[in-house]
């Protein structure tokens, strides 16, 4: 508002100006014309005519000179326009001149006759033009205040409008605890940003609604599956020490005792994996490995204390390139998922079998384990990814339910996929897939 006063009150400065040069030039060229050209005319009848004329200035003064400067008309009785030299020559050599003397705004033209070069000097004042500026300054000065003050209310009433979504959000917000997390933000038409900010939020709450469950849950079944072998391991201490036993029983105790500890720190082992690997995400790791090393490795550990597995690894005759079978990774962890997968193939076949294809999927290396086990069901394949969850026809086969878990994070961590697809009683077929380093 204040720019756009100044621009309007400079743009009246300017136009007034223009007017009344314009019309000062036009009257002093009238008056020439009157003296100079009608010859029957003398200045006497001039000013007659001037003073009768509706087109008059204030204080006007009319000054004509000749070639030799010489002043031939005028209506400047007391010489109040100072005549200067350069002003004049300014004038002849054609030059627009206008300039103020005191109260006087004085503008200077040629008019030629024939061959002669007469220098009109025009001279006035302008009260009304000086009067409607301050007039107008006045209510330029009035209106942009009033006009600030009110757009400072309406910007203040329809600021609170707008910003009172985000002030209902941000209590709603403050109300929302770990306790609470079920509480929602209202989102509105869902279409504007406030409404994109409340979804967004909600999504996010959503998200932290759920892994606090899964939390919830993995502490809860972590608990559980710790206890029992320290419960079980406590319970045989103590029967142990009831009485004096033989050597034998003594050995036979603490051998069971011995099975529940290897538990204890395989379970032990598993969870800090899964922590571990859960905190890393997906990283880029400089360590270049040979998977089909690993799965010889894996293979040959896996039966140095399972004599019963058998594991038949198959190699596609396509990967004859050592560097096809690069994968960037840690290999122990790598090792650990591997066999995490071969152990469940083992361990939920009848005939302990599995056979491990190596294959070049996709611009991938892949890896497929198949198995005629007891295969996933569908309603249990959406959830074998959470910690400790165990099918319901697995209930009868040791384990704890964090190898999957475990495998899928390790994948994801090495930039990897995971896929399983089972059928009961026919048999599940997992495939690890990894881009080539």
């Amino acid at each position: 508002m204040v720019i756009v006063s100044i621009a309007i009150f400079y743009a009246s400065v300017g136009f007034r100006h223009d007017d009344f040069y314009n019309r000062l030039k036009d009257k002093a060229r009238n008056t020439a014309k009157l003296f100079l050209v009608v010859h029957e005319m003398d200045a006497t009848l001039v000013n007659s005519i001037q003073n009768e004329n509706p087109v008059k200035f204030h204080n006007e003064k009319m000054i004509i000179l000749d070639s030799k400067n010489d002043t031939i008309y005028s209506t400047d009785a007391n010489k109040e326009i100072e005549l200067k030299k350069e002003i004049l020559d300014q004038v002849r050599s054609g030059a627009k001149v206008e300039y103020i003397q005191d109260s006087y705004e004085v503008l200077g033209t040629l008019y030629l006759v024939g061959n002669d070069h007469y220098v009109v000097m025009a001279a006035a004042t302008d009260p009304e033009g000086s009067i409607y500026l301050s007039k107008l300054k006045i209510i330029l000065v009035i209106v942009c205040f009033l006009s600030l003050v009110l757009f400072f209310i309406t910007g203040w009433l329809y600021s609170g409008r707008a910003l009172k979504p985000i002030s209902d959000m941000v209590k709603k917000v403050e109300e929302i605890t770990i306790t609470s997390l079920d509480l929602r933000i209202y989102e509105g038409n869902g279409t504007d940003e406030i409404g994109r900010l409340a979804k967004t939020f909600n999504n996010m709450l959503e998200r932290l609604e759920t892994a606090f469950a899964v939390q919830k849950v993995f502490i809860a079944n972590a608990s559980h599956e710790l206890r029992t072998p320290l419960t079980s391991i406590n319970g045989q201490l103590e029967v142990l020490m009831m009485k004096e036993r033989s050597t034998l029983e003594y050995k036979n105790a603490l051998g069971s005792v011995l099975d529940d500890i290897r538990s204890l720190i395989d379970l032990s082992n598993r969870l800090l994996l899964i922590a571990r690997t859960s905190a890393e995400g997906p990283v880029n790791f400089n360590q270049k490995v040979r998977i089909d090393e690993i799965l010889w490795q894996v293979r040959e550990e896996m039966l140095r204390f399972n004599s019963n597995f058998q594991i038949h690894i198959s190699i596609d005759p396509s990967l004859t390139d050592f560097d096809q079978m690069m994968v960037a990774g840690d290999e122990s962890l790598l090792k650990v998922a591997i066999s995490n997968v071969i152990d469940n193939a083992c361990k939920y076949s009848e005939d302990h079998k599995v056979l491990v294809k190596l294959q070049y999927i996709e611009n991938q290396i892949g890896i497929i384990f198949e198995d005629r086990g007891i295969g996933i069901s569908h309603e249990d394949m959406s959830r074998i990814y959470e910690p400790f969850y165990r099918g319901k026809n697995a209930l009868t086969h040791k384990g704890t339910g964090i190898g999957l878990p475990l495998v899928n994070q390790i994948i994801k961590n090495h930039n990897g996929h995971l896929k399983i697809s089972s059928e009961i009683h026919v048999g599940t077929i997992v495939t690890l897939l990894f881009p080539i380093s």
